[in-house]
């Protein structure tokens, strides 16, 4: 498949942390990568042997597999492989192989440690990867209160067998805890009732405490997935109560171990690559809060977490698209797909709506519409099976106004440039995050350095756009205390979203107009506005660390709220932080009230 090099640099801009690349690396990166056509069920490398680089799938599956041939990972569009044993001795330290007939990037390894030894960005990354945090590694470190499935089934010790078996079959499980209170008296499972009551013909009134194991072995959620491994080797079995305080919390099974392990990234990818229905795929999307509860415990910063879950999202709706185009025929003109919001900055949390467009090619007709209109009902409809719901502003390629040939387009941004009223700035915010999906991205490329070029030249746009951006502040109360929300179901807590982070999407949102930047993740702005002299290095220096602390903050507060069995969200209660957490939290909402001052007073973008 030859790919021109327009081809290879939009698709590294889709990859991080390439995405994040000055333009002119980024050019310099895509004339030095190979390449490579991989057939059906054919090795890519096999362990031990030198490594041509680092990997990086463009189209296709591979799956990797260990020493013993056990599967480590399934890997798909955007995920790349070998650099743990590039970065360690340049062997491979895995097999690999082609699932299905693929076209893979191979970057030079020259390439690779030019690039870590000059982006800082970059060497973080591989530092990251390098640590292999999938397979069996991250289930061995993890805690057992990720692994463990909370609120098991109980039983009391007097239940006849028969009832527990009817119990244990109509929910779908292999074991009771065996109760009395919140006491601990045993566990029973099917391979009890079949060993014992059934092998034994026992009466049919005999109860569960003549079959369980009393006085079980239990660890606790401090433990590690590795005792958990050990125990289960060492004593021949498949479920392990988890207690604390004396009191059950939970239950470790050889079921749960397996399912986390499946839960990854790619794993998801692949699944919804493959899936022929939205209903599909929202049986794996389904899995995306147990995801961001597995990378938040393995250590992943924020911006690595969010990429990831994105990438699950900008999977499906290409997979829609796809779909979409099989039900409804080739589209009458090219088209592009873009995403705007979270998704467009690749920030997606467990919470997310959706908020897209559609750009058309210029000649389209009014009998194509019709089309089009399908194609996007069909996506959003899709999206929203998917768990990610209708926009409640119709920020959606559904919205007619937001499904418009180039030309349109143009005028759209021309018209919120020349007159910023509050509905431009608005709408001109949310665009400003626009990043294509599927379809013709070359339909985006002039579109944005115009817009942003027409901008940056247009100084009572910026300054509306200025105005704008500081609308959000961070929750600031007096003496040093927070500003929680004052009434409503949220009363009394930090909304972490609306007052976290968007006070620091919206000024990096700023410096990238200043810089006529088209970077549209947060982070990557605010490095792209250093590198161009936008911000200064201490201020970019502050308001990075800023931004990550709240937004680590975030994360874990949905992930608390996921691990209790909750519905993520982003209202977090103050008392839920320690005073030492407390503090530094109203660090950070300090710098970006400050750095929003800076602005607001037009002392420039280098406080």
């Amino acid at each position: 498949m030859p790919l021109s090099h327009d081809q290879i640099t939009r698709f590294l801009k889709s990859v991080h942390p390439y995405d994040a690349l000055p333009a002119t690396a980024l050019d310099d990166l895509a004339k030095q990568i190979e390449v490579r056509e991989v057939d059906e069920g054919s090795p890519v490398y096999r362990l031990g042997h030198s490594l041509p680089g680092i990997f990086l799938i463009y189209e296709g599956q591979v799956e990797i597999t260990d020493e013993n041939g056990a599967v480590v990972s399934h890997l798909g569009l955007r995920n790349s492989f070998g650099e743990r044993g590039l970065l360690k001795d340049g062997k491979a330290a895995t097999h690999a192989h082609a699932d299905t007939p693929a076209v893979l990037f191979v970057l030079p390894p020259a390439v690779v440690r030019q690039l870590i030894d000059n982006h800082d960005f970059v060497a973080k990354f591989f530092n990251r990867t390098r640590g292999e945090r999938s397979g069996p590694q991250s289930l061995a470190t993890s805690a057992i209160d990720v692994l463990m499935a909370r609120n098991p089934a109980t039983c009391p010790a007097a239940m006849p067998v028969q009832e527990a078996a009817r119990l244990m079959r109509d929910r779908h499980i292999s074991s009771l805890c065996v109760t009395e209170g919140e006491s601990l008296l045993g566990i029973v499972t099917l391979r009890d009732i079949s060993g014992k009551y059934v092998a034994d013909a026992m009466p049919e009134a005999t109860p569960v405490s003549a079959i369980m194991t009393a006085d079980p072995i239990t660890l606790s959620p401090s433990d590690i997935g590795s005792d958990v491994l050990h125990v289960m080797m060492e004593r021949g079995i498949g479920h392990i109560p988890v207690a604390e305080g004396g009191k059950l919390v939970g239950i470790v099974t050889q079921t749960d171990l397996t399912h986390y392990q499946a839960v990854s990234s790619a794993e998801l990818v692949r699944q919804i690559a493959l899936a022929n229905s939205a209903s599909e795929m929202a049986q794996v999307t389904a899995e995306i809060p147990q995801l961001l509860v597995q990378l938040v415990a393995a250590g992943n910063r924020h911006e690595i977490v969010t990429r990831l879950i994105t990438d699950i999202a900008d999977t499906a709706t290409r997979r829609l698209l796809m779909l979409a185009e099989k039900k409804l025929g080739p589209p009458p003109v090219p088209y592009l797909w873009l995403a705007c919001g979270s998704q467009g900055r690749q920030e997606q949390t467990g919470v997310s709506d959706q908020d897209n467009c559609l750009v058309l090619d210029d000649r389209v007709t009014d009998g194509d519409m019709a089309y089009f209109t399908e194609l996007a009902k069909f996506v959003s409809d899709g999206l929203d099976t998917c768990g990610y719901f209708y926009c409640p502003g119709d920020m959606m390629a559904t919205n007619p106004r937001w499904c418009q040939p180039v030309r349109v387009w143009r005028d759209y941004f021309k018209g919120w440039i020349a007159k910023p009223n509050p509905e431009a700035q608005m709408l001109a915010s949310v665009m400003f995050d626009l990043r294509p999906i599927g379809g013709a991205f070359e339909l985006f490329t002039d579109l944005q350095s115009d817009t942003l070029a027409a901008a940056n030249a247009n100084s009572i746009f910026v300054a509306h756009m200025i105005s704008n951006s500081l609308k959000h502040t961070p929750p600031l109360g007096l003496l040093r205390g927070f500003a929680t929300i004052r009434s409503g179901e949220h009363r009394n807590t930090l909304d972490l979203k609306h007052n976290g982070v968007v006070p620091v999407v919206d000024l990096a949102r700023v410096y990238s107009l200043q810089g006529q930047l088209t970077e549209a993740n947060t982070r990557a702005r605010l490095k792209a506005a250093e590198a161009a002299g936008v911000l200064s290095p201490a201020g970019a220096r502050d308001i990075l660390d800023a931004y990550d602390l709240i937004a680590e903050t975030r994360l874990e507060h949905q992930v608390r709220l996921v691990k209790s069995g909750e519905k993520p969200d982003n209202y977090l209660p103050p008392s839920a932080l320690s005073d030492f957490e407390r503090s530094h939290l109203r660090d950070a909402f300090v710098v970006v009230k400050t750095m929003q001052s800076a602005v607001g007073h037009g002392k420039g973008m280098l406080g």
